[in-house]
């Protein structure tokens, strides 16, 4: 039964938007994937998507896999670039990987125009200014 498989809890894995200012002073938006844990992440997979409504209109984006491998412990890796139009619809990572050989899984999403320079802090590690979850 479903209620008697143990899902293991993600702790310290986020995924982060950062933004790079440009000299015309618009922000390129980068999404990483960050390991703040103490234990590196294996076979690190990632989808990403993009669903909503536009002026009524239902949208959805293709969706995109990530194979990241590993990822060390205290540290962080690109996922890809989002383009500013992005940022009207919800935004999802689905983010799977191993810990001594246990599988982690966990869904991150970015509501519809989460993604602001008004919503930025300073990203731990990264020590960049982005939105994170």
């Amino acid at each position: 039964m479903k209620k008697d498989i143990s899902q293991p809890i993600v702790k310290d894995v986020y995924i982060a938007v950062i933004a790079k200012e440009h000299e015309t002073g618009e922000y390129e938006w980068i999404a990483h994937i960050v390991n703040n844990g103490s234990e590196k992440l294996e076979g690190v997979l990632i989808s990403t998507r993009g669903y909503g409504e536009i002026k009524g209109e239902h949208k959805k984006t293709a969706t995109f896999r990530h194979s990241l491998d590993e990822i060390e412990s205290k540290s962080f890796k690109k996922i890809e670039t989002l383009p500013d139009e992005l940022f009207a619809l919800s935004n999802e990572f689905w983010v799977s990987f191993y810990i001594n050989k246990k599988m982690f899984d966990k869904k991150y999403i970015f509501l519809t125009e989460s993604i602001s320079i008004f919503n930025a802090i300073n990203v731990p590690l990264i020590n960049e200014v982005g939105v994170m979850i």
